[in-house]
């Protein structure tokens, strides 16, 4: 075998090690997202909330558009946020082969990477499928220009024969992390009465793996972009 030929060995051996890696933090992301998010959807009523331990609650919303709990726009904004999952996907893939063509293959980078990609993904089924494959779920009204809830836990049933249809599936949230949940006194002037709760915002995995791989790769930055930031 030639050199040229060795180099091309190890180039392609390195390539698929590489994206063997980035596969599986996605697959195992996926994977834990969408075990918990069928978890909660099938064995929790809309609102349930349940203690887990001092702090942190599994609290049972559904979610019509962005990560935690922000939407926009009724069914329109619902389209497209679907729409730019997809094309975030899309170009998350395109810069994947590039970097990876490129030789950008420091774990730096594609971990925190492969978390974002990872859910992206994740939230995208839900939007995508969940109103194909639940019996209920939350509904947008166009008379009233609201999100109309459920009552009761889902059961899953044959695609297609679900509460909605393709796109208009609501994402699951659950993670709950009340730091401080507390009421202040009746006597206390001015703020006597009101209920103080931080963090008060409920998401998922899919949430969480974005969120952490984007505080990654501000982190490490030098270390995942050593010759800056190059699309």
């Amino acid at each position: 075998m030639c050199i040229r030929d060795r180099h091309c060995a190890l180039y392609i051996l390195h390539y698929t090690l590489k994206m063997k890696k980035i596969a599986l933090v996605t697959l195992l992301i996926l994977l834990i997202d969408q075990i918990s998010k069928f978890y909660i959807k099938t064995h929790f009523q809309l609102g349930e909330s349940v203690d887990v331990f001092p702090g942190f609650k599994l609290t049972f919303v559904e979610n019509p558009g962005m990560a935690y709990g922000f939407h926009f726009g009724g069914l329109i904004g619902k389209y497209f946020l679907v729409i730019v999952r997809i094309f975030l996907i899309g170009g998350m893939v395109y810069i994947f082969n590039k970097w990876l063509k490129e030789g950008r293959t420091t774990n730096y980078l594609i971990i925190p990477m492969a978390m974002i990609f990872a859910g992206a993904i994740g939230n995208l089924i839900d939007g995508m499928f969940y109103g194909m494959i639940f019996d209920s779920g939350t509904v947008y009204d166009e008379s009233i220009d609201r999100w109309i809830e459920y009552g009761g836990v889902s059961k899953v049933v044959p695609f297609g024969e679900g509460y909605s249809s393709f796109m208009k599936g609501c994402v699951v949230d659950m993670l709950h992390f009340p730091l401080v949940d507390w009421t202040v006194p009746e006597n206390w002037p001015l703020i006597g009465g009101k209920h103080i709760e931080f963090f008060k915002y409920i998401f998922n995995v899919a949430d969480s793996a974005i969120t952490v791989g984007a505080a990654l790769l501000l982190i490490f930055r030098k270390k995942a972009f050593p010759n800056g930031l190059d699309f």
